[in-house]
């Protein structure tokens, strides 16, 4: 073997700027496909989440001790997809850059690695195969990818670093061994598969370091076995230092068993057929799927996405055409072994590591020890790339030294990297976005059903159903006993309103999901996304009040099959609530929370059901339980708000105006948090800044009902009643039929505008809609009185008091008018001081805009509708008096008249209410 020899600035730049060229469409590429479950839907990225989870959850922000999660357990990925999105949020581009410059690390340290088997110039044509291979793609351009990319890194520098164990004399140097366990933990903390760098260390110990062959090692035990021969001092060195480092291996498996609690992930049949199939069937498989594995090493032309479900048919028999490729593999394979381990060269060492880059780092995904849950995935080829492009290079090499195929060989590299690179450079393109990239995969593979369903979820994101549902049926009839692509069918059909064929088809799918075995677990044999099946079908048909106990029974039904399946209760405590049960809606909740506690929309499901028990302090302890693992949640935000509010306490006003400012900030166009600012400011007597809040939700939402009333009554409160007058005509044009618009327009036209008839209209429209609306009735009286129709006065007087027989006022002004009929002179008595007509003051409304749950698959959040109740303040007076002669009277008469007219007045002061006719 050569020296290692450094590498310089210009093989880096070299390095850097094909990685550029091939890559730097990939910027442009959006998250795609499984970078929306462990990016866009992966609380673990938000810096509201403690740090500590990353270390407690898997790859998807699943916690490990939950049966659904994969198992993959890659917290050190996690952490810099954090970092990301401390910088830029879900911006993709600074995620996409991001991996292209750890891929162009990697190269970099490949070609270092490559420096220790090969010359230089086959060293970085191995680097920049490497470097372009468009096996690469799915590894760098999709941004989950990153975990091979980290993963790698680490793992050669791992092996670079066991490189140096040799000392002096063939001693052992104990430093780069100890900074080989700890990279190789890094590795295994970014991807699993960073483990296996240490058999590699191991070969390359015994093979390369050590100088010996096979026969040799057989021999030399042969000889102790026999007591012929002691083991050599060197030899026994190396034994130490294998066994420190399968000691540190056997460590790193014993906690990684320990964190996934010693369960394997559940997956089904559809993403791994060949897992589930019986001998030979699943041994022929997973043979056929090494030589298919170095075959898209080789010849990348044909890349996919996804290689699960019917991409590769079973092996299912001996005889099947396909063994034979299996065989020949086993046979080149074979060969290449025997030759690598039977001569000391360095030729065949330089085979030797580029086989075992190849096949160790593959072991985990190779289907052979333990089940995964893909068929092929080509971004696990990314490290077992490496030994490919040593072999290409090694046998490159040995070509190109042969004078009459030298310049044939420079043509063909040169024509396999061009071909490479622009490869590359166009599959990039196919992961622009979700339809993009299944589009392309349906190009190479129509026979996986789950690649028809995927096209249809990107169509179905655009709201697109009616294609949608064409791709989601023909994944169907690729696949009929597919549970998930009936449900998305079922789905659509919902989406498209055509309930009994979403019904039917969440029906089929129900009548597929496997039969309960007495004494078999359930939930062993089934993926629990599967379960969904129940909760969304529970779901299509609670929207029939008389099915509301069929699908209480689906829910049951979910639950008893798997007693934690936290969305069951989510969902049935939602229909516990609809159901007016909200002590059973309360326990479903309480069972959810047992299974996450830090679930903020558990919490604020939970706080929901205590308005509905009228529990509003353990509503408000709910919601900021919410708020403290998720301070930006924002319905807990807002809601909570509103409970502050309607608690009536001062001291809870600015804490409600601070989270509604909050709220406002996460949705700025919802015109419910502006509206809402503006009731908290009237409450705070800050009349500039509640009219500043009520005009920002009605420019955002012009038909708001409640904000225009009430940025009406602010008006009239603040006396700018002609002000008001213009907001008022706007309410009444959305809503003809708003009662307390047309009481305060009429209180408004009578008192400012003096327009009696206005008013007269106001008050008879009123009464046209609610003919028993006592205070439109008695306002009508007034305007009887206005227009000196004493009798008419009367009667409406006397039909208003029927209606409100105890309202002292009433009885009051019947009696003033009636003796000023039987009164034989003309004295001016105020019949409602200052003609009084009944005010609309301190009309508080509520928010009338209810936000509605999404069901599927959204987690529950219901949402309560704002019931703020009106509430008086002060009337105000309208009307005049009436300025007729009287009689001149002695000095105590008029005292008399002002005491009357004073208690009147004070009388009236008392009368600071209005009806609730909202």
């Amino acid at each position: 073997m050569e020296k290692m020899a450094d590498i310089n600035l210009k093989e880096v730049t070299l390095i850097v700027g094909v990685v550029a060229v091939c890559y730097w469409n990939s910027l442009f590429c959006g998250f795609v496909f499984d970078d929306v479950s462990a990016i866009l839907d992966n609380k673990d990225l938000h810096p509201s989440t403690p740090l500590k989870t990353l270390f407690q959850n898997d790859f998807w922000g699943t916690p490990m001790s939950e049966e659904r999660s994969h198992k993959s357990y890659r917290p050190l990925t996690v952490l810099t997809f954090r970092l990301n999105y401390l910088f830029s949020e879900l911006t993709p581009m600074s995620y996409h850059l991001l991996n292209m410059i750890f891929h162009a690390v990697v190269s970099v340290i490949f070609l270092k690695v490559c420096r220790l088997f090969l010359n230089n110039q086959s060293s970085m044509i191995a680097s920049l195969l490497f470097a372009v291979h468009p096996i690469h793609t799915e590894a760098v351009t999709g941004v989950v990818g990153r975990a091979e990319l980290l993963s790698s890194i680490f793992f050669l520098a791992a092996f670079l670093s066991y490189t140096k164990s040799k000392g002096p004399d063939n001693s052992i140097a104990w430093t780069p061994i100890a900074l080989t366990v700890f990279l190789v933990a890094v590795a295994t903390l970014c991807k699993e598969q960073g483990i296996t760098v240490v058999g590699i260390c191991c070969v390359y110990e015994v093979f390369i370091a050590q100088g010996y062959t096979l026969p040799l090692l057989c021999t030399t035990a042969a000889q102790f076995l026999r007591g012929k021969g002691s083991i050599p001092f060197s030899m026994l060195q190396t034994l130490i230092k294998l066994i420190v480092l399968m000691f540190s291996t056997l460590l790193l498996v014993v906690i990684r068993v320990q964190v996934i609690q010693s369960q394997l992930p559940v997956f089904t049949r559809f993403d791994n057929p060949a897992a589930v199939s019986p001998t030979p069937t699943r041994q022929l498989t997973f043979n056929y799927l090494l030589p298919v594995n170095a075959w898209l090493l080789l010849n990348p032309s044909e890349l996919c996405c996804d290689w699960t479900m019917g991409t590769i048919p079973l092996i299912e028999s001996f005889l099947d055409v396909r063994n034979l490729a299996t065989f020949i593999f086993f046979c080149f394979l074979g060969a290449l072994g025997v030759f690598s381990l039977r001569y000391p060269s360095n030729s065949s060492k330089t085979v030797l590591m580029a086989l075992c880059l190849m096949a160790l780092p593959f072991i985990p995904a190779s289907n052979l020890f333990f089940p995964v849950g893909f068929v092929v995935a080509e971004r696990v080829l990314y490290v077992p790339s490496m030994g490919f492009c040593i072999l290409v290079a090694h046998g490159w090499q040995k070509i190109s030294n042969k004078s009459v195929f030298k310049k044939l060989s420079w043509v063909c590299l040169s024509l396999v990297i061009f071909t490479h690179a622009l490869k590359t450079l166009h599959r990039n393109w196919d992961w622009e976005s979700e339809y993009t990239l299944f589009m392309s995969a349906l190009k190479v593979n129509k026979n996986n059903a789950k690649l028809w369903n995927n096209v249809g979820h990107a169509l179905e994101n655009e709201k697109n159903f009616e294609r949608a549902l064409k791709y989601f049926l023909q994944a169907t009839h690729v696949q009929p006993d597919d549970i998930g692509a009936h449900m998305n069918v079922g789905r659509t059909y919902k989406n498209l309103n055509r309930t009994k064929e979403a019904e039917e088809s969440y029906m089929t799918a129900k009548s597929l999901m496997p039969q309960i075995i007495p004494g078999k677990k359930y939930a062993a044999r089934i993926a629990p996304n599967h379960l969904n099946v129940y909760i969304n079908l529970a779901n299509l048909i609670r929207a029939n009040e008389s099915r509301l106990e069929e699908a209480d029974q689906l829910y049951r039904q979910a639950i008893s099959m798997r007693p934690d399946f936290k969305q069951a209760y989510i969902s049935r405590g939602e229909l516990l609530l609809k159901m007016n049960k909200p002590v059973k809606a309360k326990e479903a909740y309480l069972k959810a929370l047992e299974l996450d506690r830090n679930n903020a929309d558990l919490w604020y499901n939970l706080a929901i059901v205590h308005i509905e028990l009228k529990e509003p302090n353990d509503a408000l302890k709910n919601f900021n339980h919410a708020l403290e693992l998720n301070p930006k949640h924002k319905l807990a935000l807002f809601n909570s708000a509103i409970l502050m509010q309607e608690s009536g306490e001062v001291r809870l006003r600015p804490e409600a105006r601070k989270r509604l400012l909050s709220y406002i900030n996460e949705e700025p166009q919802d015109a419910n948090g502006y509206f809402n600012l503006g009731m908290l400011a009237m409450d705070d007597k800050k009349d500039s800044e509640a009219e500043m809040w009520m005009k920002k939700a009605i420019k955002l939402q012009a038909d708001f009902r409640s904000a225009l009333f009430n940025l009406a009554l602010l008006y009239s409160q603040t006396a700018k009643e002609l002000m008001a007058l213009p907001v008022l005509e706007e309410l009444l044009k959305y809503y003809p039929d708003h009662i307390k618009g047309l009481i305060l327009k009429g209180d408004i036209l009578m008192n400012q505008k003096k327009d009696i008839y206005g008013a007269k209209k106001c008050f008879e429209k009123i009464l046209e809609m609610d003919p028993s609306n006592v205070q439109g009735k008695h306002n009508l009286c007034v305007v009887y009185f206005e227009e000196k129709d004493l009798l008419k006065a009367e009667r409406c007087l006397v039909e208003t008091l029927a209606l409100a027989p105890h309202e002292e006022y009433i009885q009051r002004h019947l009696s003033i008018v009636r003796d000023k009929i039987s009164s034989s002179s003309f004295v001016e008595q105020p019949i409602f001081p200052a003609g009084k007509t009944s005010g609309v003051e301190g009309d508080k409304i509520p928010n009338e805009n209810v936000k509605e749950r999404k069901s599927e698959p959204r987690p529950t959040q219901i949402i309560k509708t704002n019931d703020n109740k009106s509430q008086s303040k002060a009337s105000k007076q309208l009307g005049k008096n009436i300025d007729k002669e009287i009689p001149h009277k002695t000095t105590k008469e008029i005292k008399e008249i002002e005491k009357k007219r004073v208690a009147a007045l004070k009388r009236l002061e008392e009368i600071e209410r209005i009806l609730n006719g909202e």
